[in-house]
């Protein structure tokens, strides 16, 4: 089941966050990071020690069949835009920077003949 964009854009805004769309469900970064999947519905925030810090964020699930276990922040949270900011941010920091792009050769730009 596919998450609904409003509800995925609704959590990124409280979380001052970006929502991007991500085989069906939903990325959302924070500063450039990618910190949290929004997965039917659900709010899933990357396991570091920032967030298992917070005694609410106790269940660890994975987002989707196959993937890393994933702290499940419970919809109760969404509201608290401070709160979720605070988390979002504490674990950007506590996660590597993204990897840059590899930028297109130009053989390949050429324009077919």
């Amino acid at each position: 089941m596919a998450s609904s964009r409003g509800l995925a854009e609704f959590v990124a805004e409280q979380a001052g966050a970006t929502a991007r769309p991500m085989f069906g469900e939903f990325g959302l970064y924070s500063g450039g990071v990618l910190v949290a999947l929004f997965c039917d519905d659900r709010l899933f925030l990357k396991p570091t020690g920032a967030s298992h810090a917070d005694p609410e964020l106790a269940d660890m699930v994975p987002p989707y069949p196959g993937a890393k276990p994933h702290l499940v922040v419970p919809a109760e949270v969404w509201d608290d835009g401070e709160r979720l900011t605070r988390l979002f941010r504490e674990t950007a920091a506590a996660l590597p920077p993204p990897r840059p792009k590899p930028s297109m050769p130009k053989s390949s730009m050429r324009e077919p003949s």
